[in-house]
Parts: C-alpha cells; sequence; structure tokens
C-alpha cells in the first residue's frame, strides 16, 4: 500500500521523463532515486554508478547469470 506525498512539481516532471525512458512507473522512479540516495548516503566510499547498478542487479532475472568458476591456478603466486 502506497502512501500519498507531496513533492515538488519539477520533480515529479522529471521522474515522469526518466520513468518512460526506463518503463517505470513515476511512482516506482521516485521510489528508486530514493533507494538509491540512502543506498549511496549508508556508503559514501560507494561510486554512485555502482550502488545504482546493484540495485538494478538485485532485481534482474538471476537465471540469465553465467557462474563466474576461478581456475585451479588463478591465485598461484
Amino acid at each position: 500500500m502506497g502512501i500519498p506525498i507531496r513533492i515538488d512539481e519539477a520533480i515529479y516532471n522529471e521522474a515522469k521523463k526518466t520513468a518512460r525512458a526506463e518503463c517505470r512507473s513515476i511512482p516506482n522512479q521516485i521510489e528508486f532515486w530514493a533507494m538509491i540516495g540512502k543506498c549511496a548516503l549508508d556508503n559514501p566510499d560507494l561510486p554512485i554508478e555502482f550502488v545504482k547498478d546493484l540495485l538494478i542487479s538485485k532485481h534482474q532475472d538471476r537465471s540469465l547469470a553465467e557462474p563466474f568458476n576461478l581456475g585451479k591456478n588463478s591465485c598461484s603466486r
């Protein structure tokens, strides 16, 4: 269940444009931005692009992922 909030019209209009381009609803776009902002504030040492990509990857189909296997000799010195 959502809770109605008031936001600045300029933010709403930016969210509307971005939501259309990224195939999200306007509320989902604003929520996505809020999650990125919160994660960025919680992890100030991480680049914002990394935070964004991490959040996006959490919602992708895991069956598309390819396993990463380290070879036997990959850690030899």
